[in-house]
């Protein structure tokens, strides 16, 4: 039995759009900890919030872009 990929976009492709949404993501939590004031101690809160924050960006997208006119 051969099992086929959902998305048409090539294996490549999803590749680079993991490593854009994680540099992302990076760049969002330094930004969380630079409003906190570069206080040590939040790495994992900022890591989640900006997760959050892009990947529901993300979807939203999709979701808009998935949309049939009436």
């Amino acid at each position: 039995m051969t099992v086929k990929p959902k998305s048409r976009e090539p294996l490549s492709g999803r590749t680079t759009s993991v490593n854009n949404a994680e540099e992302k993501i990076r760049l969002r939590a330094y930004e969380l900890y630079e409003q906190r004031g570069k206080i040590a101690g939040h790495a994992l809160d900022d890591w989640l919030q900006a997760e959050a924050e892009i990947l529901g960006k993300i979807g939203h997208a999709r979701n808009v872009r998935r949309r049939k006119p009436k």
